[in-house]
């Protein structure tokens, strides 16, 4: 659904992005993450048709961003990182005005409006003006203006910068939703926190140059081969050390007062050996689970080297 293609921006002696190659397929939600300055906006501007490439090009819903930009514009929903200033226009009006700018019939143009505002909760502030609403308001209205035609890809450059937790979960909750309707969205962030619970694979880019990309489980699994269990007792950790000592599955393990972080290299039943000896020598368990992917964690990995 969105695809690269050796894309490379130079500013005379600068290069922002140098032979990107990436490919989301559809439904994913993609986050494309790196530090400010790794070329993240430069791509995403690429791709919505705002920025020429020096070299290489972008696929976005079967049409080429080099060739056909109306088309891909047609098939894009995109939200900037600056909202921009719209001095004297209702909600109504601004959601008005994008319709028109993307030729919804006159004849559906109310009804698109209305179910946008709807799915984000705006429906109550049509008559607002736009530069008298909150920063997460204006947050959802350009969501609303980027979803307005029914594009099947989104592009969303920072989304959730500036605003507070509550409006940040509320965001990530509407992206989530997004997705499940059949929506592909790559949605970019310096802050690695933001896209923590709700992005299904990952892009990481520093210096312009795309370091690794795949789903969130592919990529920790790539920098993290053995699986890391934590055990939590109701007791000292240091009762339950001597059995897992003795357990040669056990590559590496750290205790803590009640908590033991262990990688282990078997597999499922391995896990659930481990787990039947320690229940079996009488120790009392609070909670023993495999930790999901940190998603700092893989980001500091990759971009200091770790892997090949």
């Amino acid at each position: 659904m969105i695809e690269l293609k050796d894309f490379t921006k130079r500013y005379g002696r600068h290069t922002a992005v140098e032979g990107l190659n990436l490919h989301i397929p559809p439904g994913e939600l993609f986050g494309f993450i790196g530090p400010n300055g790794a070329g993240k906006s430069t791509t995403i501007r690429f791709l919505a048709t705002l920025l020429k490439a020096t070299s290489g090009d972008g696929v976005i819903n079967g049409y080429s961003v080099r060739r056909q930009p109306l088309d891909v514009r047609r098939s894009i929903g995109y939200m900037p990182d600056n909202f921009g200033v719209y001095e004297g226009m209702r909600v109504w009006d601004f959601m008005e005005f994008f319709a028109s700018a993307y030729q919804i019939p006159r004849s559906r143009r109310q009804r698109a409006i209305e179910e946008v505002l709807a799915l984000l909760d705006l429906g109550g502030k049509r008559r607002e003006y736009v530069n008298s609403l909150s920063r997460g308001m204006k947050q959802r209205l350009s969501l609303a203006k980027a979803l307005v035609h029914d594009p099947p890809v989104l592009i969303l450059d920072e989304p959730t910068s500036g605003l507070d937790p509550r409006a940040r979960i509320e965001l990530k909750t509407l992206f989530r939703q997004l997705r499940a309707q059949g929506k592909t969205i790559l949605l970019s962030s310096h802050i690695l926190a933001e896209l923590a619970d709700c992005c299904s694979s990952l892009g990481i880019i520093e210096r312009g140059r795309l370091l690794m990309a795949g789903p969130v489980e592919e990529i920790s699994r790539r920098i993290t081969p053995h699986r890391i269990i934590q055990i939590q007792l109701l007791e000292p950790a240091e009762k339950a050390l001597p059995i897992l000592q003795q357990q040669p599955q056990i590559v590496h393990l750290r205790a803590e007062e009640h908590t033991i972080w262990v990688e282990l290299a078997g597999d499922d039943a391995a896990a659930a050996e481990l787990l039947h000896q320690l229940v079996q020598a009488g120790l009392r368990l609070h909670e023993f689970a495999q930790q999901e992917a940190n998603i700092e964690e893989i980001f500091l990995r990759v971009t200091q080297g770790m892997v090949g």
